[in-house]
């Protein structure tokens, strides 16, 4: 009996896979798991890569849940809690400082995020409006200079 031999995703297709996974709704790292377990087993694999991708972190929630709700009130569990939260805010704050750095090697950048701070933070503009007009404009920008190139 013959055996199909079957390789490991090569770098161009992993790229391909994650491009058109990206693309599709939902998140990405699940489309990707789908996608590989179709691959190499079909449909069974396409409905199990998914689920051996989820099981464990959701048990963790739930355990997580579980341990909270018995020990939630107590002064310890608070302090805790407050101190997670405070990992977060400098893992945030951390995050969008690098993010400025990055955009502050590019000037292009600069009156873009000047105007989405502005348009949200100071005139209260909707999001979505705010995320079209910037479409909009960056895209226009972009046009213009790749059309002069």
């Amino acid at each position: 009996m013959l055996v199909e031999q079957r390789h490991w995703m090569t770098a161009e297709d992993f790229n391909a896979q994650l491009g058109m996974c990206q693309f599709l709704p939902g998140p990405n790292v699940v489309n990707l798991a789908v996608v590989v377990g179709k691959r190499y087993q079909g449909l069974p694999g396409a409905i199990v890569a998914p689920l051996g991708l989820l099981t464990g972190p959701v048990l963790i929630v739930l355990l997580l849940a579980l341990v909270y709700d018995c020990y939630g009130a107590l002064p310890q569990a608070q302090g805790l809690l407050r101190g997670i939260a405070a990992v977060g805010c400098g893992l945030l704050f951390a995050m969008a400082w690098r993010m400025g750095m990055a955009i502050q090697a590019k000037p292009v950048f600069w009156p873009f995020t000047v105007l989405t701070v502005s348009g949200i933070a100071l005139l209260r503009w909707p999001m979505p409006l705010v995320m079209a007009a910037g479409l909009l404009l960056s895209g226009s920008v972009a046009y213009w200079t790749l059309g002069r190139k």
